[in-house]
């Protein structure tokens, strides 16, 4: 069971879900955005399973400063991507998958219950 979780190891989310899958004995693989960077292809990935929107973090400070022209362009698929790829922080966190799919992004305990009972 490969469990992999994005994020920066800064954010509070993050740090809340590192915590809660630690609390709950569910082993995960850590990716640090910043450290260990990301690839078109992966988000490409991500937003074939949802919704590009539901990737961006509008509420970051990664998006506060976003020049304005950056904020409106971004009307479509292939502009979330070329985005997110440029600013990998403004990806909302975490996100978290297993076997390539996404299970969860932030923080969603309900969805953490589904695999801490599929662990077990």
């Amino acid at each position: 069971m490969s469990i992999i979780l994005y994020g920066i190891p800064n954010c509070n989310t993050v740090k809340k879900t590192m915590n809660w899958l630690t609390e709950n004995q569910i082993s995960y693989q850590f990716h640090n955005f910043r450290k260990d960077g990301i690839t078109k292809t992966l988000i490409k990935d991500w937003t074939q399973q949802t919704n590009w929107e539901q990737l961006v973090n509008k509420k970051s400070a990664t998006w506060r400063n976003l020049e304005q022209s950056e904020k409106d362009g971004l009307k479509n698929v292939s502009a979330a991507i070329d985005l997110l790829y440029q600013h990998p922080t403004l990806i909302k966190r975490p996100v978290i998958t297993q076997e390539n799919k996404i299970i969860s992004i932030g923080f969603e305990e309900d969805q953490l219950k589904e695999l801490k009972n599929k662990s077990n």
